[in-house]
């Protein structure tokens, strides 16, 4: 159980690598307080960076909380304490999203062996990076598939490798959504907002900057967002990128805010553990921010589960590390 007072280096340590999380164009839409007297920390969702045009229930919004809530948790273990998680526990504050109370190691083996496999995840915390580069034409073993799709269950989850039929269906819904947005200048509007290029990107906490865009699409199939649009960006070049694309969907049995928090931690766990096996990934949420697109997600097989978010994984360059906002425009004490 709790007992002494945390001090204040170990907790802005905990935040700091919570912080490290994805989120939907690195808005990183959280904040954190620290309780005291409870040691508890709670995550809530800062609403000024929310996306009205691309996200306007907030789902997105909550998958990177997860993520941060994740990365909390494997940084507390990971310091010896035993994290107990409460989602979503005010009915009457929706945006508080979570509370993380940090226990002493108990003696409990369950616990024990919980809190040992978030711990060995902590190493990939600062190594992962959305990566915006082609993979090799390498494909990912079964063993290592199999593997993943264990920590995505581990956090309530599905993640389903894509067979042929499938990922063509997801790159159609690509291709699709990127129609919708070139006949729809205002769709762009939250993407320009969190955009950095120039001057700007070389002092951004937030966002993504120009050199985090990757090279510019010149052929292939992988569904890699072109967050430059018409808009000139120096030293990009373009190149070839996958044909065939490895692509994986997790989903939740169910959708709401709880099942976007638990997908969030899902993402999170299933991208450590694959930074830690050498893949690369990165994200996309193209097809799923559009309500119609998003139900022809599914599993055409199962048709079953709400997709929540697409992976591409592979082997190939991690990408540039994004910067992040500092502890202390996040963190709060009471």
């Amino acid at each position: 159980m709790a007992s002494s007072p945390l001090d204040e280096k170990t907790v802005t340590a905990l935040v700091a690598d919570a912080v490290k999380a994805p989120s939907m164009h690195n808005a990183q839409p959280w904040r954190f307080r620290h309780l005291v007297d409870r040691r508890v920390l709670r995550l809530r969702a800062d609403l000024e960076r929310a996306m009205p045009r691309t996200d306007p229930d907030d789902r997105a919004l909550h998958i990177g909380c997860g993520a941060a809530l994740f990365n909390l948790r494997v940084s507390a273990a990971h310091a010896g304490f035993t994290p107990v998680t409460t989602l979503l526990p005010d009915p009457a504050e929706p945006a508080l999203l979570a509370e993380v109370r940090l226990d002493e190691p108990a003696g409990d083996v369950r616990a024990a062996a919980e809190a040992a496999g978030l711990a060995r995840l902590h190493p990939a915390i600062r190594r992962r990076h959305t990566s915006r580069h082609p993979f090799a034409d390498k494909e990912i073993p079964e063993d290592l598939r199999n593997a993943l799709r264990d920590a995505a269950a581990r956090e309530g989850a599905d993640l389903l490798f894509a067979g042929p039929w499938h990922a063509d269906t997801l790159l159609d819904l690509v291709r699709d959504a990127e129609s919708r947005d070139a006949l729809d200048p205002a769709a762009r509007e939250d993407l320009l907002r969190w955009t950095r290029l120039g001057a700007d990107a070389d002092v951004a906490v937030d966002g993504v900057p120009e050199y985090a865009f990757g090279p510019d699409k010149r052929g292939g199939r992988a569904p890699v967002r072109d967050f430059a649009g018409r808009r000139p960006v120096a030293d990009r070049g373009s190149t070839d990128f996958e044909e065939v694309p490895q692509l994986a969907a997790l989903s939740t049995r169910g959708d709401g805010p709880e099942a976007w928090l638990r997908a969030g931690q899902a993402l999170q766990r299933v991208l450590l553990e694959a930074t830690l096996a050498d893949l690369a990934t990165s994200l996309t949420s193209h097809a799923l921010e559009t309500p119609a697109l998003r139900l022809l997600a599914r599993d055409p097989a199962s048709g079953t589960g709400d997709v929540q978010m697409v992976l591409r994984l592979g082997y190939g360059p991690r990408g540039p590390a994004t910067p992040r906002r500092p502890v202390r425009d996040v963190l709060d004490t009471e």
